[in-house]
């Protein structure tokens, strides 16, 4: 069983960091919740998740969401997969919270519980 940890985005160089995981042949795009291991859920219309389509959403999206130009975020790790590190050039860690609604999203998962 997974250890339980806090959903966490880190500050990096100029920008902040988080994981993902990813689920395709979503109806729609969203952030739909926050793992046990604290990787931040989303699905996709975009199939397979590797798929370089799937990632190009997958950054328009969060793009759209974290109001950034979508130059400014990059898949540091785990393009080719569901499991992707993502890091977003000047933002704080903050923004990124509050831009996703990461606390609703947490609050939600609690009452789940």
């Amino acid at each position: 069983m997974p250890a339980k940890r806090k959903f966490e985005i880190t500050d990096a160089k100029g920008g902040a960091a988080f994981t993902v995981r990813i689920v395709t042949r979503a109806v729609n795009t969203e952030v739909v919740g926050i793992q046990d291991d604290g990787t931040l859920k989303i699905r996709l219309i975009a199939t397979p998740a590797g798929d370089p389509a799937a990632n190009q959403e997958l950054v328009t999206f969060l793009a759209e969401k974290l109001e950034v130009p979508a130059s400014s975020i990059e898949i540091v790790a785990g393009a080719n997969g569901r499991e992707k590190v993502i890091a977003v050039e000047g933002i704080t860690t903050n923004d990124v919270e509050n831009r996703l609604g990461v606390d609703a999203i947490a609050d939600d998962d609690a009452e789940d519980d």
